[in-house]
C-alpha cells in the first residue's frame, strides 16, 4: 500500500478539544483507520506542525477522501505528502532508462 506523511495544525477549536479530552487523539486515529486507511506511526511535533502521521492508503483518493474530511470539521489543517521507502526509490533508478 502507498505511504503519506500527514503533517497537520490545530486550530484553536482543535486545541480546545485536546485540552479538554487528550484522549480524543485515540478517537480520531480509530476513525481515519475506519475510513480504510492504516495507521502506522504519530508524533507529536514542537514546531511549525503539530502533528506527523505515518499512513498506508490502498490509493490515493482514499486518502484524499480522509484528509478532506478531518480538514472539513475546521479544526486542523494538513499537508498530505506521498512518500516512497528509498528501496522503492533505489530499484527505480537502477531501472530507469538512460
Amino acid at each position: 500500500m502507498p505511504t503519506y506523511a500527514m503533517l497537520s495544525t490545530l486550530g484553536p477549536g482543535g486545541w480546545a478539544t485536546l485540552r479538554e479530552k487528550p484522549e480524543r487523539l485515540h478517537a480520531v486515529t480509530a476513525e481515519v483507520e475506519s475510513m480504510g486507511l492504516k495507521v502506522i506511526a504519530q508524533y507529536a511535533l514542537f514546531g511549525q506542525w503539530d502533528f506527523l502521521n505515518i499512513i498506508e492508503a490502498p490509493d490515493e483518493a482514499t486518502m484524499a477522501r480522509a484528509a478532506v474530511t478531518l480538514a472539513a470539521r475546521g479544526t486542523m489543517r494538513s499537508t498530505t505528502l506521498q512518500a516512497l521507502p528509498i528501496e522503492d526509490l533505489i530499484e527505480a533508478l537502477r531501472t530507469a532508462p538512460e
